[in-house]
């Protein structure tokens, strides 16, 4: 039995249009599933957390963005009893990125029906005030967060949507938030004891995923199979520079720059002299000051094309 969870939202109204499009052909193939439509927001977590609630063994299918796998992953009661399956219908797609779904949805519908392979992905989790929250590609404070408060409430997100151009929008939205940038002083401590503070610091973000912020392949060598967080905090650059240093992100070629600093962890803790935006895979969360990072002990396992990933 497959459960699909579909954000109809997503992309601008896409979701619904997607969905109906390859309804008709779960029919057709006798396919034994379920569909839950999203009304909305965290309305994907209430539905996984009440469809995991039985303990049962159970294959999830997202329909949606990287905000909607967020809230189904935050949702799932028992990780190591689901499969996940995704039909990328957003207007970043980090999540897709990595494990390279494919862009066409009848495409990723086939891959769900017969997989090819499995990988068994970690989970973030970040701890906040008190609070706790699961990611799947990254979690981050500063510039990087802002984006994607802005990206919540922008107007220019539906307009590029509908003219195709979804993917723009994060690198649009931060050229904008640069101007309103207000760098703090964060110190950042590592798993092995290290710590090291950054002034005029742009953002950090642990990074489960190569890609954040619709493309922008901030950790290159960011695996979401190894067991490993890589970090990157950005600190002491100009506005102009950080302008040029985005636009290098998209080839992963910013990683010896000054101002760049990228390590590789388990967990990490963040603290800022001042509270700052924050994020988990690009959905908001309120000001904070200070996190710890690090990575669930349970797996998800994940239908993937190409080769799987055992557990470890």
């Amino acid at each position: 039995m497959y459960t699909f969870i579909i954000n109809p939202a997503s992309r601008s109204g896409l979701g619904r249009q997607v969905w109906e499009s390859l309804e008709p052909i779960l029919r057709e193939r006798g396919v034994p599933y379920r569909a839950y439509l999203t009304r909305c927001q965290r309305h994907a977590t209430r539905l996984a957390r009440e469809l995991t609630a039985d303990g049962k063994i159970h294959t999830i299918v997202v329909l949606g963005g990287d905000g909607t796998v967020n809230e189904v992953i935050g949702g799932i009661q028992n990780l190591s009893a689901t499969t996940l399956g995704y039909i990328p219908v957003g207007s970043g797609n980090d999540f897709a990125r990595f494990f390279r779904f494919p862009s066409d949805p009848g495409e990723a519908l086939s891959l769900v029906l017969d997989p090819p392979a499995y990988a068994d992905m970690n989970i973030g989790n970040i701890v906040y005030s008190g609070h706790s929250k699961r990611f799947a590609v990254s979690a981050g404070l500063g510039f990087d967060a802002a984006v994607c408060h802005q990206a919540v409430i922008s107007r220019l997100k539906p307009v590029l949507n509908r003219l195709h151009l979804g993917k723009l929008t994060y690198a649009l939205i931060a050229l904008d938030r640069l101007h309103f940038l207000r760098p703090a002083r964060v110190t950042v401590t590592l798993d092995d004891g290290s710590a090291r503070t950054f002034s005029d610091t742009l953002f950090v973000a642990a990074m489960n995923h190569p890609y954040e912020g619709g493309g922008f392949k901030f950790c290159p060598d960011a695996n979401p199979c190894d067991d490993r967080l890589d970090v990157i905090a950005v600190s002491g650059i100009s506005r102009l520079k950080a302008v040029f240093l985005l636009l290098l992100a998209q080839k992963a070629a910013h990683t010896k720059a000054s101002g760049i600093c990228i390590r590789s962890c388990r967990q990490i803790h963040i603290e800022s002299d001042t509270a700052l935006p924050v994020h988990t895979d690009g959905e908001p969360v309120f000001l904070q000051r200070q996190m710890d990072i690090s990575l669930l002990p349970e797996r998800l396992r994940v239908i993937v094309p190409g080769r799987a990933s055992s557990r470890s």
